[in-house]
């Protein structure tokens, strides 16, 4: 997991060229979407459902993923993982792991959109 890049530039890269002007959209409506998710996964492991901290996390390691954050995702596979087997006490410290790789994920984003509109 370790080995895995905060940002994958390629991927970014090529999203830039496909989404052109939408681009900064795609990426505002990722960070806020993410945050919602965050706090969804939060929720599940408080209530005791194994079932939606692994829905929860299949789908946001799936946006993480596509949108270049290969570590991010890897952290929400761990997550996905815990609650399939119902080992919720296990994604507690995973999910801490997740909020500080957001964190540098939303720095780096924000660094990246700065440059572009230079």
């Amino acid at each position: 997991m370790v080995d895995k890049p905060h940002l994958d530039e390629e991927a970014l890269a090529e999203l830039q060229d496909v989404m052109e002007d939408e681009f900064e959209t795609l990426i505002n409506t990722y960070l806020s979407d993410s945050r919602d998710r965050i706090e969804s996964l939060k929720k599940a492991i408080s209530d005791g459902d194994a079932g939606a901290l692994a829905h929860t996390a299949h789908s946001f390691k799936g946006s993480c993923i596509n949108i270049g954050a290969p570590r991010l995702g890897a952290l929400s596979r761990e997550v996905e993982k815990a609650g399939q087997d119902e080992r919720l006490s296990d994604a507690q410290p995973v999910l801490a792991a997740i909020e500080v790789e957001f964190q540098r994920v939303t720095d780096a984003l924000h660094t990246l959109m700065a440059g572009r509109a230079g």
